[in-house]
């Protein structure tokens, strides 16, 4: 209501300091509100493998704040594709099990590939962009050593008091949980007696491992270990592309495991060179050759994720949840973090709005902030959980037993269309419309004192007819050539 609001900035505290998190603290420092990101880890450190974003995933860090984009190419981001005579970039997918050849053993026969344009991926280390992330947030920003214990809200202006368990506290208009597939926001959202409250095994397993280039080259050839392939056979796949530079490749193997993983606490345990050898035993050459170069001591990874229980919503008052957080996936896509980019991407266009909707007056933060979320759960937790689900399928499709069968090729060949399809879903995100709809919905429950159809459609505060507000556009239009 008129003359309620007060004049203070937003203050917004953001659980977790991993990538989505500190993406979201860079955008939203950019809409003059006082953030604070509270990480539980002593420092910022990541596992040094690698990750891979789309041109759609960067296009969206750049509407967000364009230092973003500096920091991933900073840390040595690179293209997943080296082809001279082609400069896009392809998924492929390439038949890793059977010896199609017997005068060459180590052919191994192209299944598929999608072409996703120019630059349609860049590859990097987790550690060296969160490390090149952590320099685009101001250093009072970040508070480390901060477990989150419980949230309770203060008063009548609906202030959230985070209590951390070194015994500390700390207060702010709204919490927006960005604390990984582990996430204690979400445990507080739902209740520790509720499944949804916590991710569950997948029956996926990953070994990790960084391997120069040259013997990548050695046991790969030049061509497959300066591409992105994907090797798939029976119950098992290993998928793998340059990073830093092109002087490494980030290799993933993943095996199905019928088991249950006795300790949902502990995912990450010891493993061994010999655990690859023995699966790939009866793969092709070149994958065996490839996995001598894997560490002999290696980390046996569980694949956990929230599809047998998703998140019934993403918000409740001013406590939202994103990334990871609100809708941890499977790597199978390799777009978990793309998704939580998105995200942020729709929370800071929704607190663009809110600040919009405070300078008129017409009001509460609390108010603001609380439809704003609604607003966020309604535009991204169906795509969002439609990517965890269809991340376990392709998976399901990598791992097809028949094809161990050669009378069953040309029936596991055909789960390729389908892949196709789901791939294009991924990459082609409209995020114009999602902007541009993500205004339209917050403006209906707070329309604007100078009509809201100047709002939508051009006013200074609002977005232009493409979806976008004038900042947005303004930030894309600084990025265009460097992205695309």
């Amino acid at each position: 209501m008129p003359g309620m609001v007060e004049e203070s900035p937003i203050e917004i505290a953001i659980v977790g300091g991993g990538i989505i998190g500190l993406s979201l603290a860079a955008g939203l420092i950019k809409q003059n509100v006082k953030v604070k990101v509270y990480e539980q880890a002593k420092g910022f450190r990541e596992i040094g493998a690698g990750m891979a974003f789309t041109a759609n995933a960067i296009r969206c860090m750049g509407l967000m704040n364009p230092d973003i984009v500096s920091a991933l190419r900073s840390g040595g981001s690179v293209a997943t594709s080296l082809d001279k005579n082609d400069p896009n970039d392809y998924l492929r997918w390439i038949d890793g099990y059977n010896k199609r050849r017997k005068d060459d053993p180590s052919y191994q026969q192209m299944l598929f590939k999608i072409d996703a344009g120019y630059k349609g991926f860049e590859g990097t280390r987790r550690d060296q962009f969160l490390e090149a992330l952590v320099k685009v947030i101001p250093e009072e920003i970040v508070e480390l050593k901060k477990r989150l214990d419980t949230i309770e809200e203060k008063g009548p202006d609906g202030r959230l008091q985070l209590n951390f368990a070194d015994g500390t506290s700390a207060e702010a208009d709204a919490v927006i949980g960005c604390d990984g597939i582990k996430s204690r926001v979400r445990e507080l959202l739902f209740g520790s007696e509720n499944p949804a409250s916590y991710p569950h095994y997948t029956h996926k397993v990953a070994y990790r491992a960084l391997v120069p280039m040259d013997k990548a080259i050695q046991a790969l050839g030049e061509y497959k270990a300066r591409n992105q392939h994907n090797h798939v056979g029976p119950n098992a796949h290993l998928i793998h592309y340059p990073v830093a530079n092109q002087t490494m490749i980030n290799a993933t193997a993943f095996l199905s495991d019928p088991n249950e993983w006795l300790d949902d606490k502990v995912t990450v345990v010891p493993g061994s060179r010999k655990d690859l050898e023995a699966a790939f035993a009866d793969w092709n050459p070149c994958l065996i050759a490839l996995i001598q170069y894997f560490p002999e001591k290696l980390e046996k990874w569980a694949v956990f994720d929230t599809w047998d229980y998703p998140a019934p919503f993403f918000n409740k008052g001013t406590i939202c949840l994103a990334g990871d957080a609100a809708h941890a996936s499977s790597p199978h896509h390799g777009a978990g973090a793309c998704c939580g980019i998105e995200d942020a991407l729709c929370l800071v266009t929704l607190i663009k709005e809110v600040n919009a909707s405070l300078r008129e007056k017409s009001t509460t933060k609390k108010e603001a902030l609380s439809s704003a979320f609604e607003v966020f759960d309604a535009m991204r937790r169906t795509r969002s959980q439609w990517l965890v689900n269809s991340s376990r399928r392709v998976c399901d499709l990598y791992h097809q037993p028949e094809w161990g069968h050669e009378q069953k090729w040309i029936k596991a060949e055909t789960c390729f269309e389908e892949i196709k399809d789901r791939s294009l879903k991924i990459w082609h995100f409209d995020y114009d419309t999602m902007i541009k709809q993500t205004v339209q919905e917050y403006a209906k429950k707070h329309p604007m004192q100078k009509a809201g159809e100047e709002a939508v459609n051009g006013s200074e505060n609002g977005v232009k007819a493409t979806g976008m507000t004038n900042g947005t556009a303004s930030a894309l239009a600084a990025i265009a050539v460097e992205v695309n």
